[in-house]
């Protein structure tokens, strides 16, 4: 079976990537399981800079197939942050935890109305002839006022997705692969995948 090294050790992204992927003649691996120890700084002004790059260095370290994500939360009452800075909106080695309070600590004045946020993600496939396949997908909702749900990682206790009423942090892992912004994404890609023959 061919392989695909996902750039990233986050147990959630890997789970969610190979849940959505599983149907494909790949065997999806993390950095850790393909014995790679290289961390990528991410110093793009975009989703799309950032997982181009990773996906890149990794390609060129392993010469596999490679598949790398960025994805972040923008609150628009925070002119779009985090951004490209979710996942050290709190610091360099921020918690989720972490991460979450000090979002609710900048949103505590704005009312429900005004909470609107989008998850974004961009997805790239760095392929074995060096050619690259991209998509994209975004889940709109808005932040709650505490955490609720237990399944999910990162921002999900607090996006409450539009037309739901529900965290994603409160959904299954199965019902939350059909719409949110990786989701839609990796299923974009496998349709690229699959319609290009890779």
């Amino acid at each position: 079976m061919r392989r695909i090294i996902a750039a990233t050790n986050n147990p959630g992204k890997i789970k969610e990537i190979k849940q959505i992927l599983n149907d494909l003649p790949f065997e999806i691996l993390s950095l850790k399981d393909a014995g790679v120890n290289i961390r990528v700084t991410e110093d793009g002004s975009s989703f799309e800079e950032n997982a181009l790059k990773k996906a890149m260095e990794i390609f060129k370290y392993t010469g596999q197939a490679v598949l790398a994500d960025d994805s972040g939360l923008e609150v628009m009452a925070l002119g779009g942050q985090p951004g490209v800075y979710s996942a050290r909106f709190a610091g360099e080695n921020a918690t989720d935890e972490e991460n979450n309070a000090k979002l609710l600590k900048m949103l505590e004045a704005v009312p429900f109305e005004r909470r609107q946020a989008v998850f974004r993600c961009v997805v790239v496939l760095v392929r074995p002839d060096a050619s690259v396949l991209r998509a994209t997908g975004a889940c709109y909702g808005k932040i709650g006022f505490s955490p609720a749900g237990r399944n999910g990682f990162g921002y999900d206790p607090l996006f409450i997705v539009d037309g739901l009423g529900k965290t994603f942090a409160e959904l299954t892992p199965e019902e939350k692969n059909v719409i949110s912004h990786r989701g839609v994404a990796l299923k974009k890609l496998k349709e690229l995948i699959i319609n290009t023959n890779t």
